[in-house]
């Protein structure tokens, strides 16, 4: 039922008051992924490994962004995307630069953001237009998986994403394969949560974007994650 309420509120014009006391230890019910970033792929790779007893198989590569990915499926419609520099791209465009020159940085593998399915971005862009809240896009996006399929969809941007904290929003399109589907199983999302100093505030902003996550007090502003596996649990932070 919860699912459903938030789906219903979703499609009408007002934007949410979403139910948090309901939600606690759950992920959101519009989180479609969660991006590990590494400076190196197969390091990244091995570091969830590691924690989880679960080995995330190559995705591909981002044309155009300078990144690659490898996938990790953590149940229905969720899934753990490792993202890190493609050393065999030169040149990248101006809005994905920012992302990579992060990547690059990283000593160790954190999170560096999250994406949430508001089914039809269109129609959600729209809405958060008429909100009065900035974005960026929406804008198409490809990748080309090992086997030489094509996946496709279209991501949307909040201009102020608040370091991260706050979500891109994708959507996939129709003859596309969701990773969480063929991605390798065995991990679920135990948790997932955004911090920050003033969480009065941040909730607030999460509720005009219609989002069911979790908002924690903390000194500095966080994305927080567990992951279960077979081996053990990942908890991993920006």
């Amino acid at each position: 039922m919860l699912s459903r309420r938030l789906f219903l509120a979703l499609t009408s014009s007002a934007m949410l008051v979403s139910p948090f006391s309901l939600l606690a230890d759950q992920a959101p019910t519009m989180l479609d992924h969660i991006l590990l970033g590494s400076d190196d792929l197969d390091r990244g790779i091995a570091f969830v490994e590691e924690r989880t007893g679960v080995r995330a198989t190559f995705g591909g590569v981002h044309p155009g962004r300078g990144t690659r990915n490898a996938l990790l499926s953590l149940g229905e419609r969720h899934y753990l995307e490792i993202i890190a520099p493609d050393p065999k791209q030169d040149t990248v465009e101006s809005f994905a630069a920012p992302m990579l020159t992060a990547l690059k940085q990283l000593s160790r593998p954190r999170l560096v953001g999250w994406a949430a399915h508001p089914g039809d971005v269109d129609a959600f862009a729209k809405k958060l237009r008429e909100a009065g809240i900035a974005i960026q896009g929406p804008r198409p996006g490809s990748r080309s998986r090992p086997d030489g399929l094509m996946l496709h969809w279209k991501t949307l941007g909040l201009a102020d994403d608040r370091g991260g904290l706050l979500p891109f929003f994708i959507e996939w399109s129709a003859d596309s394969v969701h990773p969480s589907v063929d991605a390798p199983g065995g991990c679920r999302l135990e948790r997932f949560a955004v911090a920050g100093p003033d969480p009065g505030e941040l909730s607030k902003t999460i509720q005009r974007l219609g989002l069911d996550v979790m908002v924690e007090r903390a000194d500095k502003p966080q994305l927080r994650a567990r992951i279960a596996g077979p081996k053990g649990k990942l908890e991993a932070t920006s």
